[in-house]
């Protein structure tokens, strides 16, 4: 019988890896603001215009691929280790089409151009930006499968390696293509876009030479044989798998559509909120970290026919996840005037900001617990039911009660003392209230689930 101290040590041995792979991207972003934002003005907002765009489409994409993770992560459990390579090769061809569909949505983006309604000379930038960025998004797509691949059989380092060298490499070509260094051309933002097509297809190269040469990869025999696409294999991962793409679509959409109805609210209102949404952003990645971890170890252990230890595992990581985060609200509600000032010295700015972090310590807690739960379903297969409650939470409860709160006035709010229309806060405690609402309703259906597992009557 596993203790609840080796459960503990298991899911931080394959999150921390992951964690630092994350925070490797984030930089990278981070990154392509900073060197567009030296450039010019209109270049930075292309930037992030286009980076957006390519965010919502790229996310919702990947999200089918990393089906292959549970997938494979209970073959590994049950060792069956040739079916690894043929689900792989399966996923692969997904990656491939789906790749293409993203490419021809990218390179002619004027749908997402005319929504975004920019200036022109911050349009036309954003166009190339998205045309160039179009080439990245097969190569993150294959990548995403060895992902995929590596963490369902434990071995996240190599992933957190591979980004690492993203990163890297980042650097020297953002240089060069944004201001023409050593003689390449000079292209301002749409730079970012080529260096990170040529940094996605380099690390695409890195994973699948490295997967062909490393020893522990040879008993599932992925490079062994050749398979066309097999349309049943490929119906079961579209069936895990566009369920999760979507749930992710609509999590990221959430927070762009309250960014965007909070625009209107003026400058100072948009960089409150951004802060916020900054500080959010980070302990939402030991959410995803944590939640890989929990994903993995779950499916391994319901491979191996444990489904005790499985609940158990899903149960370790929910906890694991709520104690971090509840030292990182209170941590959060206690600086949040050493936070904001970080960000900005504008008055105006911090008056919205520091009151905002009160509602993101409970905001967070919720979210980042919610990830866990999600991942520890997605362990059982089971993605369509929390696909469904991101739905009505985050886009109903959220997005619809954050509007009402936030810019309308609504007498039953007032009549127990909200003065509605609450700006920016209306719309964090309606994200409050929506992920409270998602993370019971998960849970509850996690512990179903896995006791019925347990109990033998699924």
């Amino acid at each position: 019988m596993t203790s609840a101290v080796s459960r503990i040590a298991a899911v931080a041995r394959l999150a921390w890896p992951v964690l630092v792979a994350q925070l490797a991207v984030i930089a990278s972003g981070v990154l392509d603001t900073v060197m567009a934002g030296r450039y010019s003005a209109v270049d930075l907002a292309a930037v992030g215009i286009g980076a957006s765009v390519y965010f919502s489409v790229f996310i919702g994409l990947m999200g089918v691929v990393q089906a292959l993770s549970p997938i494979a992560a209970q073959l590994f459990g049950g060792k069956q280790l040739e079916r690894i390579g043929e689900e792989t090769r399966q996923t692969v061809w997904l990656a491939f089409g789906l790749g293409v569909l993203g490419v021809m949505l990218l390179a002619s983006p004027e749908p997402f151009l005319r929504l975004a309604g920019a200036p022109p000379e911050v349009e036309a930038r954003t166009r190339a930006y998205l045309q160039g960025i179009a080439w990245a998004l097969p190569a993150m797509l294959l990548f995403r499968v060895f992902f995929a691949l590596t963490t369902a059989v434990s071995r996240p380092r190599a992933v957190m390696a591979i980004n690492l060298v993203y990163f890297a490499v980042k650097i020297p070509l953002n240089a060069l293509f944004i201001y023409g260094a050593l003689g390449a051309p000079e292209l301002g933002g749409p730079g970012c876009a080529v260096a990170t097509a040529i940094a996605s297809w380099l690390i695409f190269a890195l994973a699948w030479i490295y997967c062909a040469k490393h020893p522990f990869y040879a008993p599932f025999r992925i490079f062994s044989r050749w398979s066309w696409p097999h349309l049943p294999t490929l119906w079961s991962h579209l069936k895990l798998g566009v369920p999760i793409g979507l749930a992710f679509f609509v999590e990221v959409t959430s927070f762009t559509f309250m960014a965007l109805f909070l625009a209107r609210l003026g400058a100072a209102t948009s960089a409150g909120h951004q802060i916020a949404s900054n500080v959010t952003a980070v302990l939402y990645m030991f959410g995803l970290a944590i939640g890989n971890a929990t994903a993995v170890l779950t499916a391994q252990a319901i491979g191996a026919g444990n489904p005790t230890e499985a609940r158990r595992t899903g149960l370790t990581g929910i906890g694991m996840m709520l104690a971090i985060s509840a030292c990182g609200g209170v941590a959060i509600f206690l600086g949040a005037h050493r936070i904001v000032f970080l960000y900005t010295r504008d008055p105006a700015v911090q008056a919205i900001a520091i009151p905002l972090l009160a509602y993101i310590a409970f905001f967070q807690l919720f979210d980042t617990s919610q990830v866990v739960i999600v991942n520890a379903l997605r362990g059982y297969k089971i993605a369509f039911i929390p696909m469904l409650v991101y739905t009505v939470a985050l886009w109903g409860i959220g997005l619809g009660g954050g509007y009402a709160l936030g810019l309308e006035r609504v007498e039953a709010a007032n009549a127990i003392g909200l003065a509605t229309p609450m700006g920016a806060a209306g719309f964090w405690l309606a994200g409050v209230a929506s992920l409270v609402v998602a993370a019971t309703i998960l849970f509850a259906y996690f512990m179903h689930v896995s006791r019925r597992l347990e109990a033998g009557t699924i």
